[in-house]
C-alpha cells in the first residue's frame, strides 16, 4: 500500500517533469527560423523576447498594453495608467508572404492590418490598413457572424469570408497573408478564405460600397506598415515571420 502511494506521487512528479520539458522544448521552437527558411529570404518580425521592430501607432516607444511572455507577444486590453493602442511595425512591406500564429481570448476579437499609413492625420490604423479579421467564431454571436465580412479571415468589413474555415477556440491559429502587385490572398489553418486585388475597378467598388467608405485614405496604397489590434479582448502572437516577393 505504502510503495504504491510512494510510486504513485514518483509517478506523478515524472509526468509533471516531462510536461515541464515539454513546455519548455516547445517554446525552445518557437520565434525561431530553421536555416532552410533563413535560406529563402525569411525574417521574423517578433523575436520571442522584446519588443524590438515594433511601435505603438502614431506615439512611437511610449509603454503599452502590450508585452512579451513566454515568447509569446500579448495585449492586455484592461491594463490601465498605460498607452493603448494598435501596435505597428517600424518598417513598411509591400510584396510578402507572412505568416503569424495566432490565439484570442474566447469571444474575443483582434485584427492584423496591412498597408497602414502611419501619420498624425490619421487617427487608427484602420483609416487607411485592411483588417485580417482575427475572432473566436465559435463563442461570437451568432447575428454578429450572419454578415460574413465579420468572420475570422475575412477581410473585415469589406470581403466577406464564405469558406468553411473556423479558428479553434481557445488555442493556437495559424494565418497567411500574401500580397503581391496589390493581389492579396488570406488563408486560415491552411484554407484559403479570401482574395482581392486592391488595384482594380471592383475593389474600388466594393469599399465604395461598404461601411469603410468613410475613410477617404482607407486601401489606397499597397506599401506601408503590418499592425496587430489593441481591442476589446486579450490576444497572443507567436512565430511572426515575412518574406519579401
Amino acid at each position: 500500500m505504502i510503495q504504491k502511494h510512494i510510486s504513485g506521487k514518483i509517478l506523478t512528479a515524472l509526468l509533471s517533469i516531462a510536461l515541464l520539458n515539454a513546455c519548455s522544448l516547445n517554446n525552445e521552437h518557437r520565434n525561431i527560423l530553421s536555416d532552410q527558411e533563413k535560406s529563402q529570404g525569411w525574417i521574423l518580425l517578433f523575436d520571442g523576447n522584446t519588443l524590438n521592430g515594433w511601435h505603438v501607432f502614431n506615439k512611437g516607444d511610449a509603454a503599452s498594453a502590450w508585452s512579451v511572455d513566454s515568447g509569446q507577444l500579448i495585449c492586455n486590453p484592461h491594463a490601465k495608467n498605460i498607452k493603448h493602442g494598435d501596435l505597428v511595425t517600424d518598417n513598411e512591406y509591400e510584396n510578402y508572404d507572412l505568416q503569424f500564429d495566432w490565439k484570442i481570448s474566447k469571444a474575443g476579437n483582434s485584427g492584423v492590418f496591412i498597408n497602414v499609413q502611419e501619420r498624425p492625420e490619421f487617427g487608427a490604423t484602420f483609416a487607411t490598413g485592411s483588417e485580417y479579421q482575427l475572432l473566436d467564431d465559435k463563442n461570437t454571436d451568432a447575428d454578429y457572424l450572419k454578415n460574413l465580412t465579420n468572420k475570422a479571415a475575412s477581410i473585415f468589413g469589406v470581403v466577406p469570408n464564405t469558406s468553411n474555415s473556423v479558428p479553434n477556440p481557445g488555442e493556437w491559429n495559424h494565418s497567411r497573408i500574401v500580397q503581391k502587385d496589390g493581389k492579396v490572398i488570406f488563408w486560415l489553418n491552411g484554407i484559403q478564405t479570401i482574395t482581392a486585388d486592391f488595384k482594380s475597378d471592383d475593389w474600388k467598388k466594393t469599399v465604395a460600397e461598404s461601411s469603410m467608405n468613410r475613410y477617404p485614405a482607407f486601401a489606397v496604397t499597397t506599401k506601408g506598415h503590418i499592425a496587430v489590434q489593441d481591442w476589446t479582448s486579450g490576444v497572443a502572437f507567436r512565430d511572426i515571420k515575412i518574406k519579401t516577393l
